[in-house]
């Protein structure tokens, strides 16, 4: 993630009403994930082992705080920090060393997941895609107000790889990605943590 975008997300926290830890758990809603499995296709390496999960309706969105904020907060309660707020590129990319999670604070959107022989989901306010090291993203349609918060877990490295030609490489570095501790939404023992247990 670029610094000026960390810059500018800092910045805005110092000054926004932050929900609390209570106003927090009234706002999140249990939610089984849908899990979107993608295997290297060539192109894209996605991510074998792990699913993409698809939180639908995860977020109830109150009007007195803005959006954005309430799901910034979230993920930052359960570790999934170095956020930042903005769309999801147009064009197919992934992460080689750290896994991403978005949650959608407005508008309506259709992401392709998977790289582009993957599948294309349909996410409006209050979902919440957990996309794991290696699958292929890029945003496909969106309404003009639709807005994103992504954040990263506390360990692995930012990177934003295009060029399929290091897709080789880029499938060792994913092998090696950490397993995050917490669900962004739901913290320890939530779907997430259940859905992504390696097999030995």
């Amino acid at each position: 993630m670029p610094l000026k975008d960390q810059i500018k997300n800092y910045a805005r926290k110092l000054v926004e009403d932050r929900p609390d830890t209570a106003a927090l758990r009234k706002m999140v809603r249990s939610r089984k994930p849908l899990m979107l499995r993608f295997a290297d296709d060539g192109i894209i390496p996605n991510n074998s082992q792990l699913p993409v999960l698809h939180y639908r309706g995860a977020v109830a969105l109150p009007k007195n705080f803005n959006p954005g904020t309430v799901i910034d907060t979230l993920f930052e309660s359960n570790g999934w920090g170095r956020s930042w707020r903005d769309t999801v590129y147009d064009f197919v990319h992934y992460h080689s060393q750290i896994h991403e999670v978005v949650g959608v604070a407005k508008g309506r959107a259709k992401i392709e997941c998977g790289g582009i022989k993957g599948r294309i989901v349909s996410v409006k306010p209050g979902d919440v895609l957990v996309l794991p090291a290696g699958t292929g993203h890029r945003l496909i349609d969106a309404s003009r107000d639709f807005l994103v918060v992504g954040a990263y877990p506390e360990s692995g490295t930012y990177d934003e790889c295009t060029d399929m030609r290091e897709r080789r490489y880029a499938a060792k570095r994913i092998a090696k990605v950490r397993k995050p501790n917490k669900d962004p939404i739901f913290g320890k023992g939530g779907p997430l943590t259940k859905a992504w247990r390696r097999k030995a």
